[in-house]
């Protein structure tokens, strides 16, 4: 993956095989990024690399992330369930995401016209860690393997120790996609297609 901010918007953030091609999603939104960027620096967040990606902290605690969809540049709060939201702009990253929220953009005109909301947010979630505020995290209960993928695993060792090795909420949205179908069919159909996802260590919306 790339470990430097300045080389993430030149290559990617090379965690596929598009990264480093005129294909990776970054050249998609350059100006996009460019302008967001901006936005966060000038609210006096310290920019890193982390997990390829340019991350904005404060005081060494992550604050936001900054990345390239196929189908959107994003700014992404690490706590963004905390935040008001009063004008209703946060995305939820997925259907079960209990923490993140994340502006989506697609249009330079669009980021420029909410410059001063998109910095109010930002301020917002500054202090959020200021104030040291944590979210009440839920019990989930332990989700169940169905057997087509327990077959899988016993058949593939490799493919076993991938699964395994993912993060719990990378694993997490896999098992409740493939639980989610009520036909056997169609959860082998399921594994099978996430079966390259899986091998990279990506998750189901790691695009």
């Amino acid at each position: 993956m790339t470990k430097d901010v300045d080389l993430y918007f030149e290559v990617g953030c090379m965690r596929c095989a598009l990264g480093g091609t005129p294909e990776c999603k970054v050249h998609r939104w350059e100006k996009e990024l460019e302008i967001l960027r901006s936005y966060i620096l000038e609210c006096g967040l310290t920019e890193e690399c982390k997990w390829g990606m340019p991350c904005y902290t404060y005081n060494g605690a992550n604050v936001l992330i900054l990345a390239a969809w196929k189908e959107f540049a994003s700014i992404s709060f690490f706590k963004g369930v905390l935040l008001a939201d009063s004008l209703g702009l946060l995305h939820k990253p997925g259907e079960h995401s209990h923490e993140a929220r994340l502006f989506k953009f697609t249009e330079v005109k669009e980021i420029v016209a909410l410059e001063e909301d998109i910095k109010a947010y930002i301020y917002e979630a500054i202090e959020v860690e200021k104030a040291g505020l944590k979210i009440q995290r839920e019990d989930k209960p332990e989700l169940e393997y169905p057997e087509e993928l327990l077959a899988r695993m016993e058949s593939d060792p490799v493919f076993r120790d991938a699964f395994e090795a993912l993060t719990p909420g990378r694993k997490r949205g896999y098992l409740i996609h493939f639980t989610g179908a009520k036909q056997s069919a169609t959860r082998t159909s399921r594994i099978e297609k996430y079966t390259p996802w899986i091998m990279e260590g990506k998750g189901m919306h790691d695009y």
